[in-house]
């Protein structure tokens, strides 16, 4: 078991009942199909957090999925049932940035025993994991919260490193041709937040789930203060899940990454 992934072959069949579950599973190209499948289909006792609705407040004008405020996720997380001091298990399909994106925000929130399934749901259904198309009513909980405030920035403090005022590394997880600004079919504009660097969150996928990836260490050290981002902080969650499963010490997530920084500053391309 890892910082931040845990293996289905890793976990006991047998204490199912003892473990909070979260399904996370959602399709970008077809917001619906998540809450669909969660419907067919899930872990029994597991929620479902739905990365529009739940991870994300599309009200806000802070990028494509902009980060919901600290009430918001308090509900969340007291609605869902959960205790800080509980082990909390996370899945999607495997492979894809919602378990992780799901995962950073109970982090942020200041939950110390969750994980995300690194396999995805189907490898649970064949473990045996006991399964249900019955819909979760899970019994509210009252919460202290532990804000872990340095784990999240927002574009002004993004700006600021930019502007040589905090002293930080930009790691770009989006592809490396949109990094290059050589093509852009989402944002309006093209390129990436001046002086990032890149490493496309792709390559973080090892036989269809993320893992750790060596040549990350290529790129930024262990030792240096790093900020991911992405085109809307969905796929950077990815990148800084691996980065602190591979103890990464000091990382956080620009929510409202690219989307949101080219409402107001310049981009650089190449």
């Amino acid at each position: 078991m890892g910082n931040v992934f845990v293996s289905v072959k890793d976990l006991e069949l047998a204490k199912q009942h003892d473990y909070k579950w979260i399904d996370a599973r959602f399709n970008l190209q077809n917001p619906n199909e998540g809450l669909t499948l969660y419907e067919e289909d899930h872990i029994n006792n597991a929620v479902y957090w739905n990365l529009e609705k739940d991870l994300s407040d599309m009200q806000k004008n802070a990028g494509r999925h902009p980060m919901p405020d600290k009430e918001q996720l308090k509900i969340l997380f007291e609605q869902s049932g959960l205790q800080q001091d509980q082990f909390i298990l996370i899945y999607d399909q495997g492979g894809s940035p919602f378990a992780t994106r799901a995962w950073w925000m109970l982090q942020y929130g200041g939950f110390k025993n969750v994980k995300v399934i690194q396999e995805g749901y189907q490898a649970l259904q064949k473990a045996g994991f006991k399964t249900t198309s019955e819909k979760t009513i899970a019994a509210p909980t009252q919460l202290e919260m532990n804000w872990q405030d340095q784990l999240y920035t927002d574009r002004d403090g993004v700006k600021a490193i930019v502007d040589g005022k905090v002293k930080r590394t930009l790691l770009d997880a989006r592809a490396n041709i949109r990094y290059r600004g050589e093509e852009e079919a989402i944002d309006k504009i093209a390129g990436h937040i001046p002086g990032a660097l890149n490493y496309d969150w792709e390559q973080l996928k090892e036989n269809g789930y993320l893992a750790p990836n060596d040549t990350l260490l290529d790129v930024v050290s262990k030792d240096e203060p790093i900020t991911v981002y992405c085109g809307s902080g969905v796929t950077a969650s990815p990148l800084y899940a691996v980065l602190k499963e591979m103890e990464y010490k000091n990382v956080q997530l620009y929510t409202g990454s690219y989307s949101d920084w080219i409402t107001k500053y310049e981009v650089e391309k190449g």
